[in-house]
């Protein structure tokens, strides 16, 4: 199997365990996939960046706690590219949850920018970073009041 073949077959898995995700508030399929090692790291849409494997345990752990009664509801690639020993995805996931003590399923998309490296022979999340900026915005929305 190439890399790129690889690296498709843990995008879809992680499509997979996104939508578990959002239908248990599991976070565990999508743990799986993290690297373990201290240079890992996630920056998702409630809070600062965070390194190393407690880091991103924690962090998906709150989020996923967060999340009930949802589904992936598909998965748009801008763009994907493979090489032996990197590689890396730009997509917007569309998704719909019930989220935090709303009792409504809200549905919503999110820019995701995922990185992978190979470790002992399988492929590792090794960077996320997600945020609801999925259309153009004005420049005033940078600054911080």
């Amino acid at each position: 199997m190439s890399a790129v073949d690889d690296v498709d077959e843990l995008i879809e898995r992680y499509q997979l365990a996104l939508d578990e995700f959002m239908k248990e508030g599991d976070p565990r399929p999508v743990q799986e996939l993290f690297s373990h090692a201290d240079d890992v790291s996630l920056a998702n849409p409630y809070g600062p960046p965070v390194r190393g494997w407690d880091g991103i345990a924690r962090t998906t752990e709150h989020a996923a706690s967060l999340r009930r009664d949802g589904r992936a509801r598909g998965f748009e690639i801008v763009v994907k590219y493979a090489t032996e020993e990197l590689a890396y995805v730009v997509q917007i996931e569309h998704l719909e949850s019930k989220v935090g003590d709303s009792a409504e399923i809200t549905l919503y998309s999110l820019r995701a920018t995922r990185i992978f490296r190979p470790e002992d022979g399988t492929w590792k999340v090794v960077h996320r970073h997600a945020d609801p900026i999925t259309t153009p915005q004005p420049p005033e929305s940078v600054i911080q009041e």
